[in-house]
């Protein structure tokens, strides 16, 4: 028996909840057969972020099944000879031969296979994720049998102008989104070259590249810092069967916001990970956190601001050092709380996330006079990131001193008569 159901996405996933469970489910149709699963959430907000992740994975798997099946039947039925196809502007048929050679599939899965392999400990398990739905989105469908021989520098720049025309889901691609996908290209192309099946890789760079306009980074302003963590802390002096998720939210705004950690390392950090140590250069106490991230482990010191946040999660949930600090980074949370005080977007139009808090730790600590270079290190960047994104707008790293400088004039000299 279900309770209460909910319905997202125009009614194409179903989230309820069984009456012996205290988890959601979620359901949904397609393509002639029912799919269900848990999503082992007790929150109904992260049950529907797993839910449209869970169908987005379904709808992806089903289109690669699609594309496969047309083309075995294509095939199939034409065999080795050669296929002919007609076109309206055409008056004759026009012959197109069989793909000869490795083609794009063969190599997109020799290199699929290594990758998982050969970056493992290296790259985050997310990010080779990431890569490969990208590469199954996208290039395939696009690209398919045709042999790797065949994808000149001039069949890549057709699909850059598929990709801005048609889109996914009539949504057109950003800028980065597709720098992405061609940076998986040449990684697919770089394969079928080692294994000589192709005699160069091509450059498929963009044509028309521009050094782009400078584009900061989503942050949040002192005092909308100041409206958000007070917002977040009148949620928690509500009484009501959410308190304890606003009461972890409220410490995850502040503990972020002092250290500067990207999401998916603040979702992979355990208790034993943070020590509360005093600062020998400093004398101040703070945190020293040991990083896990998408370079490795790193090492931050954070602000004396989170300490407190801290100590309070190991008060309410009384831990194991094994057990993690925040879990998944809480998405819905904050929507929500932004949607409220109208801060989902910047000025510019850039959407404000949970990477904004880094973003903001950033860019305090730029306007606090700190030193670039030991930022950098901090956050496990580089200067040039930081200069290029940060420090490009804000307007405390200007030195007036150094940039009105005026030459002495020179007094005219006397003349004798």
């Amino acid at each position: 028996m279900h309770g209460i159901t909910h319905t997202i996405m125009d009614g194409k996933i179903h989230i309820y909840k069984r009456d012996n469970s205290r988890f959601w489910q979620c359901s949904t149709y397609m393509n002639g057969s029912n799919h269900r699963s848990s999503t082992k959430e007790e929150s109904l907000t992260f049950a529907k972020e797993f839910a449209k992740q869970w169908y987005m994975a379904i709808y992806l798997h089903s289109q690669q099944t699609k594309q496969v099946s047309r083309i075995s039947e294509m095939l199939k039925k034409f065999g080795n000879k050669e296929i002919v196809t007609t076109s309206s502007s055409e008056s004759s048929p026009r012959k197109v031969k069989r793909p000869t050679g490795a083609t794009f599939r063969e190599a997109m899965e020799k290199f699929l296979h290594e990758y998982l392999i050969i970056t493992k400990g290296q790259r985050s398990e997310k990010y080779v994720k990431g890569q490969e739905l990208r590469i199954r989105a996208h290039l395939l469908p696009y690209f398919g049998d045709m042999p790797v021989a065949d994808i000149t520098a001039g069949v890549v720049q057709e699909y850059r102008v598929h990709r801005q025309t048609h889109g996914h889901k009539g949504i057109i691609p950003s800028r980065a989104s597709l720098h992405a996908e061609t940076v998986a290209l040449r990684l697919i192309l770089k394969t079928a070259h080692r294994y000589q099946w192709i005699d160069s890789v091509p450059d498929i760079s963009p044509p028309y590249k521009t050094s782009g306009k400078i584009k900061h980074r989503a942050w949040f302003s002192p005092d909308e810092y100041k409206m958000l963590y007070n917002a977040s802390r009148e949620k928690t002096l509500k009484n009501s069967r959410y308190t304890s998720a606003w009461e972890d939210f409220h410490d995850y705004i502040l503990f972020m916001a002092n250290t500067g950690l990207r999401p998916d390392e603040a979702a992979r950090l355990e208790y034993r990970d943070v020590t509360i140590v005093t600062d020998e250069d400093s004398g101040e106490r703070l945190l020293e956190i040991e990083v896990r991230g998408k370079r490795g482990v790193g090492y931050c010191k954070s602000m004396t601001g989170a300490i407190l946040p801290f100590q309070r999660m190991q008060g309410r949930h009384n831990p194991k050092p094994t057990d993690k600090i925040f879990g998944k980074t809480p998405r819905g949370l904050m929507n929500i709380i932004l949607g409220e005080l109208n801060l989902k977007k910047d000025r510019d139009g850039n959407p404000r996330t949970a990477y904004s808090l880094r973003h903001t730790y950033i860019c305090l600590r730029l306007m606090e006079g700190a030193d670039i270079y030991q930022i950098a290190k901090n956050c496990r960047t580089s200067v040039e990131m930081i200069e290029k994104f940060y420090a490009a707008h804000l307007k405390n790293t200007l030195d007036a001193s150094a940039i009105n400088v005026r030459k002495p004039k020179k007094k005219a000299k006397k003349t004798l008569k």
